[in-house]
C-alpha cells in the first residue's frame, strides 16, 4: 500500500493503492507512518500513485467503526501528519489528480504544496456528515487564512489547481512536481532544514529573530568549520 524509495537526495513515499484513489485504511497509515519515520533524505517527497492523490480515509473502513475505534482512526492520521510536519527535513506533496479529505490534510502537514494542472482538491468530508480529522481544522486555516478555511470546509467544494494555487493552498503548478522536490534537495541540507524547522514554528517577531540570528549563527559556524 505504500511504496518507499530514494531518489538521490529525496525521499520518494508513494502512496500506491490507485484501485481506490489511494485511500488509506489502518494498515496504510501505519505503513505510511513507518515510511516518514525510516525515511532520513533531507527532503521528503510524497505522491499518489495512479490518477489519484489520496482520497483520505477509506470510507468502507470509516463506515464500520465504532465510537472508540473511530477516535483511534483519527488519533492514527494525526499520528501520520505529525510525523509529516515535524520531519527533520523538508517535506514536498506533490498532487496529481483528486485529493480529497484525508488527503488534503496530508498534503498541510506538508512544507511545501505543489499540483499539476489536473489536480483538484477539496476537504468533502461535510457532505459526508464528516469533517477533517487528521489535523485539517488546525492547518488550512494557517495555510489559507479562516475565511477560505471556512468556505472549502463547509461547502466541501473542490478547487481546480489555478484556484488551489490563488488561495495559497498550493505554491505551483507544475508538470512534474517531483522537480521542486529536487530543486529544494540542491540546495545545502543543513540550511534546508534549519529553514524548515524555523519555518513551522514560528515564535513572536522578537523571540523569531533571535532564533533566526542563532540557526543563522550556526550554518555559518558548520562552514567555517569545513573551510578550516
Amino acid at each position: 500500500m505504500i511504496h518507499a524509495a530514494t531518489d538521490g537526495d529525496v525521499a520518494v513515499v508513494t502512496l500506491d493503492r490507485p484501485q481506490r484513489r489511494n485511500a488509506l485504511t489502518r494498515e496504510g497509515l501505519a505503513e505510511l507512518g513507518d515510511a516518514v519515520d525510516d525515511a532520513s533524505a533531507p527532503v521528503l517527497y510524497l505522491h499518489g500513485a495512479g490518477e489519484a492523490f489520496c482520497a483520505g480515509a477509506d470510507l468502507d473502513v470509516v463506515d464500520g467503526l465504532k465510537t472508540r475505534e473511530a477516535a483511534e482512526f483519527a488519533a492514527a492520521g494525526q499520528d501520520v501528519a505529525r510525523a509529516l510536519a515535524t520531519y527533520d527535513g523538508a517535506t514536498v506533496a506533490g498532487i496529481d489528480g483528486a485529493a480529497r479529505g484525508g488527503g488534503v490534510e496530508l498534503a498541510l502537514a506538508c512544507d511545501v504544496r505543489v499540483c499539476t494542472p489536473d489536480a483538484t482538491l477539496a476537504e468533502s468530508g461535510v457532505s459526508l456528515g464528516l469533517f477533517g480529522a487528521w489535523g485539517g481544522t488546525a492547518r488550512l486555516p494557517d495555510v489559507v487564512g479562516r475565511g477560505v478555511a471556512a468556505d472549502l470546509a463547509l461547502s466541501g467544494r473542490a478547487l481546480d489547481a489555478e484556484e488551489a494555487r490563488a488561495v495559497g493552498l498550493v505554491s505551483r503548478v507544475v508538470e512534474d512536481p517531483r522537480t521542486v522536490a529536487k530543486e529544494i534537495a540542491a540546495n545545502d541540507h543543513d540550511a534546508v532544514r534549519a529553514v524548515a524547522e524555523l519555518l513551522r514554528n514560528p515564535a513572536d517577531p522578537t523571540s523569531q529573530e533571535e532564533r533566526e540570528r542563532q540557526t543563522f549563527a550556526d550554518l555559518v559556524g558548520t562552514r567555517s568549520d569545513e573551510d578550516g
